[in-house]
């Protein structure tokens, strides 16, 4: 990795660790907690595939491929899928076209099993 990708993930990692260590220090329980996780890494997602778009118009650095589906698969894959479409961002991939939707309705499963499971 470049120094400028590497910047940009420790400020990614940072921000999302000081967000969770807020949130249990104002006394938010694990589901508030989760929520906010999710919120924030959907956010991350969306707007890194839309300067990944952005960047393959102008033939400037990229963000690679696994980075994009790790992202998503770490509970981004409601803003995969959202920049994937507003974007019409690697749209033609296959392993984006059928990936992600998996990844999500993997998320989804996940989360309604949470919701269920706690009666």
């Amino acid at each position: 990795m470049n120094g400028r990708r590497e910047t940009t993930m420790i400020r990614l990692q940072t921000l999302t660790f000081s967000t969770l260590i807020g949130a249990m220090m104002n006394g938010l329980n694990l589901m508030h907690i989760v929520m906010l996780y999710l919120v924030a890494v959907n956010l991350v997602t969306f707007f890194i595939y839309g300067i990944d778009k952005f960047k393959s118009k102008r033939a400037k650095w990229r963000v690679p491929e696994a980075t994009l589906l790790g992202l998503a698969a770490v509970g981004g894959g409601i803003g995969a899928w959202l920049g994937m479409k507003l974007w019409h961002h690697k749209t033609l991939h296959k392993k984006f076209r059928y990936g992600i939707p998996l990844i999500l309705i993997a998320q989804i499963a996940i989360v309604l099993l949470a919701v269920w499971g706690r009666g």
